[in-house]
């Protein structure tokens, strides 16, 4: 096929899988809710930052006087980059309907097509804000024609680190199908690496704050002055413009030259992954039967003692293995990275007296997020395979609910309460480490039944790609409703505790009265949702 037919046909590929994100996002009301308050979060502060962008724009006389642009010129390029290679590993590194796409068309209009759909997300999801902002930047400097040039210097270098970026992800794709042991290792590396990552940025932006860490310094170690050439063209026409120079069109050019190489290489890199025969599991059988032979149950599903009394307890083992052998099922988790940013960097500038208390609350808090987050917060969307078989046996929903309810605290207790039991080696009192771990295995319980009843009234279905694997996840919704409510309770549990333990607390009615509302608001809740979970399960119907 000519390069003008498959330009043309992944155009309508493009399009086509861009007008269904379109409708994905608005197909039902649960989702036009969780836009409008994203829309409501992050269109606020964008609203009461522009004033400052406006002021700036006023007064900024040249280019150097605009905050980090180099740093900002080499960020944009690199994180647009990351970006778009997570999303070939996550969603983009297959077509759906692969069978029928890739014999009606060129892989290469495939390639096109689905490069062509995310570079409208992007530009939906982050070409509107920096339009927003460009152009209160432009009424603020007073030259309209910087909308025109700044365009036409952001679309190429976007166009380019997204061909590259899907390449990249097409590229590791590739690696994981050639060495599967190196995707689960891959996974453990990128959660620590994104860790670092928050921690590392959390303490250089108190650094910058607090002026310990020079922003010069910072600037001319981590920008890169060719890209920030580049970017300065969009100052073209503008009192702003710096003299053309040979390093500016030389990366001008190079982008441009780039963009096509880049679609070269995606295109070889996704024929070769799609049209690569992959294993169809005929070997299974014979490990199956090592497994049976080797631990006595298919798979190694033999219950330990303690849970094996109990349905319930059964119930949370298979989930745990589940788990186990499907580590996407925890892929939510990751957005506690953000809220550990700010915590870790505290725990790091804290005093050595103060280090090991700080420490066990925090043991105690990781351990009752663990505890509701793992298993509760999506019980019937994770569930919903195995719905009709689970609704046709004997197991009674109660059982079906108190697994999961076990599976969170069967991971939450043993962090709630080691690690405020081993930070007495860094000073911390017996007693003080004790009450954490009691109070932190009492917050598991609580936790783990608020989760399911939350979880129960939103449930999830779609099944979402997330590093080649297809799994449900939680709705950020319920997840950020959880962390509002147990968070703030596990604090308030856990100074209390504190104060308890210090001996600055004193029996007095209004303390008994407030310890007593606090408990019972904490039992009732939870108990409230757990027993909503369990005639969510009762009640539940097919469509």
């Amino acid at each position: 096929m000519s390069l003008r037919r498959d330009v043309r046909h992944g155009l309508r590929i493009g399009r086509a899988e861009f007008v269904r994100s379109l409708r994905g996002y608005a197909s039902e009301t649960r989702r036009i809710v969780g836009l409008l308050l994203l829309l409501l979060f992050f269109g606020g502060s964008l609203l009461f930052s522009l004033p400052v962008v406006y002021v700036a724009g006023r007064s900024a006389q040249s280019v150097t006087e605009i905050p980090f642009f180099d740093l900002a010129a080499t960020g944009v390029p690199v994180a647009l980059a990351l970006l778009a290679t997570f999303r070939t590993l996550e969603r983009i590194g297959r077509v759906e309907h692969e069978s029928l796409v890739l014999t009606t068309v060129h892989p290469r209009a495939v390639v096109i097509g689905l490069i062509a759909a995310e570079i409208g997300r992007i530009a939906l999801w982050f070409g509107l804000p920096f339009a927003v902002v460009a152009a209160t930047f432009t009424a603020g400097l007073g030259a309209p024609s910087l909308l025109v040039t700044a365009a036409l210097v952001v679309v190429p270098l976007a166009c380019c680190t997204t061909v590259w970026g899907y390449a990249a992800g097409i590229a590791v794709l590739r690696a994981f199908e050639r060495l599967p042991g190196v995707r689960r290792v891959l996974k453990v590396v990128g959660f620590v690496a994104t860790v670092a990552f928050v921690l590392v940025s959390q303490s250089v932006g108190r650094s910058l704050a607090d002026g310990s860490l020079p922003v010069e310094w910072l600037a001319a170690t981590l920008a890169i002055g060719p890209l920030g050439d580049y970017l300065a063209l969009a100052f073209v026409g503008t009192p702003l413009a710096r003299p053309f120079s040979a390093v500016a069109v030389a990366t001008f050019a190079a982008i441009v030259a780039l963009t096509p190489v880049g679609l070269v290489v995606a295109t070889r890199q996704a024929s070769a992954l799609w049209f690569t025969d992959r294993a169809t599991g005929g070997d299974r059988g014979s490990s199956a039967a090592a497994d049976v032979e080797a631990n006595g149950s298919p798979g190694g599903f033999s219950v330990p003692g303690p849970l094996s009394a109990t349905k319930g307890g059964r119930v949370a083992w298979g989930l745990l293995v589940r788990g186990v052998r499907h580590p996407q099922k925890f892929t939510h988790l990751v957005m506690l990275v953000f809220f550990l940013g700010p915590l870790g960097t505290t725990i790091v500038q804290s005093s050595a007296d103060g280090l090991g208390p700080l420490l066990a609350a925090s043991g105690a808090g990781l351990g009752t997020y663990l505890a509701g987050a793992t298993f509760g917060l999506n019980p019937l969307g994770d569930d919903r395979p195995q719905f009709p078989l689970l609704l046709l046996t004997a197991t009674a929903p109660r059982a079906l609910v108190r697994g999961r309810v076990l599976a969170g605290i069967v991971l939450g207790v043993p962090v709630a309460a080691a690690l405020p039991l081993a930070t007495v080696a860094l000073g911390t009192s017996p007693l003080s480490a004790v009450g954490f771990a009691l109070v932190g295995v009492c917050m598991c319980v609580a936790a783990a039944a608020f989760a399911v009843g939350i979880g129960a009234a939103y449930p999830i279905y779609e099944e979402r790609e997330f590093w080649g694997a297809k799994t449900v996840v939680p709705s950020t919704l319920v997840l950020m409703a959880f962390m509002f409510v147990v968070g703030p309770g596990t604090v308030i549990g856990l100074v209390a505790t504190w104060f308890g333990v210090t001996g600055h607390l004193s029996a007095t009615p209004l303390l008994a009265v407030g310890l007593g509302l606090y408990l019972l608001v904490t039992v009732g809740v939870s108990y409230g949702a757990y027993r909503y979970a369990i005639r969510r399960y009762r009640t539940y119907t097919f469509d």
